[in-house]
């Protein structure tokens, strides 16, 4: 599945997501601007951003009552 890097940036800065401001900047200079979820190397960047794959989806369907 293919999801918008504003998607998961703001995922980042949620309340739900606590981080630091320095993980939110490299995320948004190193994710393309689509990030496929089934491709290993997307899957590889998310991770080094502490995001499952997974569970992404499952927030961005409102699985966990995330609105984003």
């Amino acid at each position: 599945m293919k999801i918008n890097k504003d998607q998961i940036i703001a995922l980042l800065r949620s309340p739900a997501e606590p981080g630091d401001s320095s993980k939110v900047d490299q995320a948004q200079q190193e994710l393309p601007q689509q990030v496929d979820t089934d491709s290993q190397q997307h899957q590889d960047l998310l991770d080094k951003f502490g995001i499952n794959p997974s569970d992404l989806l499952s927030r961005l369907t409102g699985g966990d009552g995330l609105s984003l």
